[in-house]
């Protein structure tokens, strides 16, 4: 992204009612199943990644906090997580190299990306 593309408005922006977010949101894929129910629910955030079949976030601007919210809560393996953006970078640089487990794990067995401590912050 250029910093012509960063200049342009988005709708966010507090003078146009929106509000900045301090914290973006993270699919931990190797938790993920696969539902697809955040894909339907905030669509302009997520999408199902090809390869491995895992939902993913691709726009953190797409859709308001309150459609992302109702996405994690509807997340039947709580695998939707908001991060604090530095945290968010350095979550997306380890995924380029993570290892994605097989569907056929149960979910409560597979090794998570999130920290405990991050997992339990839920705003």
């Amino acid at each position: 992204m250029n910093s012509a593309d960063s200049s342009q408005p988005n709708g966010f922006e507090p003078e146009l009612g929106g509000i900045w977010r301090q914290k973006g949101v993270f699919v931990d894929e190797n938790i993920c199943i696969g539902c697809k129910h955040c894909t339907h629910v905030a669509t302009n955030t997520f999408y199902i990644e090809p390869e491995y079949g895992r939902a993913r976030v691709f726009n953190q601007d797409g859709d308001i906090e309150e459609l992302i919210e109702e996405a994690r809560d509807t997340c039947p393996v709580n695998c939707i997580h908001w991060l604090d953006y530095t945290e968010l970078k350095q979550m997306e640089d380890a995924r380029r190299n993570q290892v994605i487990q097989s569907l056929a794990i149960p979910p409560a067995m597979r090794r998570s990306q999130i920290s405990p401590k991050s997992r339990s912050n839920k705003s």
